[in-house]
């Protein structure tokens, strides 16, 4: 099985769930479940059954971290010299040339992926065009939104 990239961050930030998961939401979780058997008959028992689902929610979770914690490949993008160019971890000031704006992105593993806090997938359109290139380039990248032209400013490792 490949192993897909995270960063140091980004392992960090979901063992922490993990830990959360198992020692605070699973515990919780199965007290709800013991207060509502507790209320007698379970076929009508709309508490029992909702804490049920919860439980399935909250162990699938476990499971999908757990899978991905174990098929990680954890990379510290300070391990890797700084050289201008574009790296997994890296973060990238770049001018949006087509919006006549400045935006700043993180390449990041999927798991930690969040476009509203500027930590994009590696997987994306503009991070996959971005990979490999060096500060003062010009790229023009396809999205499902349409083409933007974007001009690498500055890569830092984070």
């Amino acid at each position: 099985m490949e192993k897909l990239p995270i960063t140091k961050q980004g392992e960090a930030a979901l063992s922490k769930k993990l830990r959360e998961l198992k020692t605070k939401d699973r515990p919780e979780i199965s007290q709800a479940i013991a207060e509502a058997r507790a209320h007698g008959d379970l076929k009508e028992n709309a508490e029992y059954h909702a804490a049920k689902e919860q439980q399935g929610f909250i162990e699938a979770k476990i499971q999908e971290i757990e899978h991905a914690l174990g098929n990680a490949q954890v990379i510290d993008v300070k391990d890797i010299p700084e050289t201008g160019r574009v790296v997994f971890g890296s973060t990238i000031d770049l001018y949006d040339v087509t919006n006549d704006k400045s935006i700043t992105y993180k390449i990041v593993g999927n798991l930690e992926s969040n476009p509203e806090a500027g930590l994009i997938s590696i997987q994306t359109p503009i991070a996959m065009g971005l990979m490999g290139k060096n500060v003062g380039d010009e790229v023009s990248i396809s999205t499902p939104s349409g083409t933007i032209d974007l001009e690498i400013e500055k890569v830092q490792h984070l």
